[in-house]
């Protein structure tokens, strides 16, 4: 299955990010990665990494999450975060979530998240302990990262059309479907 800006746009829409698709186009337009904020780029210490760090990382973290036979990852995760690292409260937590992930893989590691291998990563994943974490913004790494990065993510894929057809929703809230899709049954 294939994912594309489209499927983003749509799941930006289904979890009402509002500014979404205009970010998307202004940063279309401007090229790739307009639009970050110069910092540290991951280093670790109080700043946040750059936007570049935050792409990267998630895309990363989004192939050892979604399943093998997705398509399109690199697109899809870049147009969503298009629309979620507006400058917002939310979108710091992720820039911050990410910062620690990626200093944690420097460390045990010895590399940043977008340089370790998928299995890397799944076991970076594990370790640090968002395999089994509650979520919560304002708790440990292990349930910062599931909050900011590993729910970002999956809400991200089944809130589109593309990735609700892998769960059986094959008309997720936002996306319309129209009567054509109550009239068929499921495929």
């Amino acid at each position: 299955m294939e994912l594309t800006r489209r499927d983003a746009v749509a799941a930006l829409a289904a979890v009402g990010a509002t500014g979404g698709v205009a970010l998307a186009a202004r940063r279309t337009s401007d090229g790739p990665g307009a639009g970050g904020d110069a910092a540290d780029g991951g280093e670790g210490g109080d700043s946040l990494p750059d936007e570049a760090v935050v792409r990267a990382s998630m895309t990363a973290v989004a192939t050892v999450l979604y399943p093998s036979e997705i398509d399109g990852v690199e697109a899809f995760v870049g147009g969503f975060l298009d629309g979620r690292l507006d400058g917002s409260t939310h979108a710091e937590g992720v820039r911050a979530a990410v910062g620690e992930l990626d200093a944690a893989a420097r460390s045990w590691h010895g590399a940043p998240v977008a340089d370790l291998t998928e299995r890397d990563r799944d076991r970076l994943l594990r370790e640090v302990g968002a395999d089994t974490a509650a979520e919560d913004p304002d708790g440990t790494l292990a349930e910062r990262v599931r909050y900011y990065v590993v729910n970002e993510l999956l809400l991200a894929l089944y809130a589109s059309p593309t990735g609700g057809e892998l769960v059986g929703l094959e008309n997720p809230q936002g996306h319309p479907g129209g009567t054509e899709s109550y009239r068929r049954g499921p495929r």
